[in-house]
């Protein structure tokens, strides 16, 4: 199954996944509608392109896309308020996502989308020793995990009431440019840049890091030829330790700086292994990540350079 894609709706465009979607979307020849906050400093770093129109609408007004758009093939559901820090347990917010999740499916609904895809979180997994795979027993341990798998099972629910596809992405960890400045990597990153010995855990935790644009062909491909009601873990597929990742990251920039590993205690609930088994996601549409680390830092210390310079 191929769905024919000319028109997509990105919500939360201008994060690392959802800037490298829009590339991704223009570079397939598609229309790229990017809804964003109004008055969101981050939509000037949206893609140029005469086939990119920005949309500026607030999540709770959801139900105003249809009359701004007009008719879409795909919608990608990425805005989500409240993803880190003390924010990940703020219960009125995270309820608030789902609402504006299920609303985001109804828009998707009336624009005449053929499928609808979602950015969920491992997070929804919660502490798993081994791969993790679509049927994974899902044990959420924080307020966004509980609100991501919530608005997963409710927005697939209401897709297939209003006749729409619906995909499920549980991404783990994403990198690249554009990404927030508070994420581990990037805040290891602007650290290093500004000189600074940045305070670490030990770095024994194995993750599995997926570049920016290899996500953003993996979300396209979802849409294109996705299963229905499918459940897809987003990563490269590979685990490896933290450590190796922020090593390798601090010597693309100058070995010689110093690193503060074993400065930050684990916290209550670290995740200390996080593997993504891409086979089915691979089976059904063909992705396979591209970047390697090595690659994808160097580009990611690229765009951090230009960004403190901007």
């Amino acid at each position: 199954m191929e769905r024919t894609l000319k028109t997509a709706v990105v919500t939360g465009p201008t994060g690392a996944i959802g800037t490298a979607l829009c590339q991704c979307l223009l570079d397939h020849g598609l229309t790229v509608y990017a809804v964003c906050r109004p008055g969101s400093p981050r939509a000037a770093s949206l893609p140029e392109s005469g086939n990119l129109h920005k949309v500026d609408c607030d999540a709770a007004d959801y139900a105003s896309l249809p009359r701004k758009v007009g008719q879409a093939d795909a919608f990608f559901h990425f805005a989500w308020a409240h993803t880190i820090g003390p924010g990940r347990n703020d219960m009125p917010a995270q309820i608030d996502n789902i609402r504006y999740t299920i609303d985001a499916v109804r828009a998707a609904a009336a624009l005449g989308c053929r499928v609808f895809v979602g950015a969920g979180s491992q997070a929804e997994y919660g502490r798993v020793e081994g791969m993790l795979e679509p049927h994974t027993p899902a044990n959420p341990e924080n307020g966004y995990g509980m609100a991501k798998l919530c608005a997963g099972l409710m927005s697939r629910t209401e897709a297939a009431a209003l006749g729409v596809d619906h995909v499920w992405a549980r991404v783990l960890s994403v990198y690249g440019p554009h990404d927030g400045p508070a994420t581990m990597i990037s805040g290891t990153i602007r650290a290093l840049l500004a000189g600074q010995c940045p305070p670490l855990t030990q770095g024994e935790q194995k993750w599995d890091y997926l570049y920016s644009a290899d996500a953003a062909e993996a979300f396209y491909r979802m849409a294109r030829s996705g299963q229905n009601g499918a459940v897809y873990p987003l990563g490269s597929g590979q685990a490896r330790p933290l450590r190796e990742y922020i090593l390798a990251l601090r010597d693309a920039i100058d070995p010689a700086l110093p690193l503060g590993f074993g400065q930050v205690a684990y916290g209550p609930n670290q995740v200390m292994y996080l593997q993504a088994d891409i086979a089915p996601l691979t089976q059904d549409t063909g992705f396979v990540p591209r970047t390697g680390f090595t690659e994808g830092i160097r580009k990611t210390i690229e765009w951090v350079r230009k960004d403190n310079h901007g």
